[in-house]
């Protein structure tokens, strides 16, 4: 379905200019897929609020949870000394380690800090993809991006911030300070992501190479 169909639809039936009531439109799922891109670069003049990682973190009462257990608690980082220690402890851009990621200047302020309140474990993994997803998903709702990080050091991290729980995931989230652009591609073919003219690609499966 297209994104505005029902905005057209809608149109048709009652005339141009008309628009839904219920409030104000949002942007139909396959758009915000679509924008939640993996961004390593920040624009340094927008500063990211308490409020906005509030939001996110909201989004996990709403998801699902391995046997509901929901074992994962949040810490929001805004801009300032604990978002300098994040950012001494985290690697962003590992299959372009020529390139330094990110580039001067345009690094993350804000995170939000997953932790696991039990071991990790397959179940926990789970809950931990669907929650990042979900508040990536909440970010370019609002107007933000985010970065999904693995890649990080946990101790030091967890020292610093003071973290009663294990850290097993990073949430950088900033306003986009960059051009990404999905490239389709077929089984077989180089999935490494890479950068042509300031532009950063990223190859994906095609839906119909994806199905068995």
């Amino acid at each position: 379905m297209a994104d505005n169909y029902l905005e057209k639809r809608y149109e048709e039936v009652f005339g141009p200019g008309a628009k839904p009531k219920g409030g104000p439109h949002r942007p139909a799922l396959d758009t915000l897929l679509q924008r939640n891109r993996s961004y390593r670069g920040y624009d340094p003049s927008y500063v990211v609020h308490r409020r906005q990682l509030d939001a996110m973190i909201a989004v996990n009462p709403k998801v699902a949870s391995s046997i509901n257990l929901q074992r994962l608690r949040f810490r929001p980082v805004v801009k300032g000394p604990e978002a300098d220690s994040v950012n001494a402890h985290i690697r962003m851009g590992r299959g372009l380690p020529e390139l330094n990621l990110p580039f001067p200047g345009t690094q993350p302020e804000a995170f939000i800090i997953v932790c696991s309140i039990a071991p990790e474990n397959p179940g926990i993994d789970i809950d931990l993809g669907i929650s990042l997803q979900s508040m990536a998903l909440k970010a370019v709702e609002m107007g933000l991006g985010c970065l999904m990080i693995r890649n990080f050091d946990r101790e030091p991290i967890r020292e610093a911030l003071n973290l009663p729980y294990e850290p097993i995931a990073v949430l950088a989230v900033g306003k986009p300070a960059e051009q990404i652009e999905l490239v389709p591609v077929h089984e077989g073919e180089p999935l490494g992501y890479y950068r042509r003219d300031g532009v950063h690609y990223v190859p994906k499966l095609t839906a119909e190479d994806l199905t068995i």
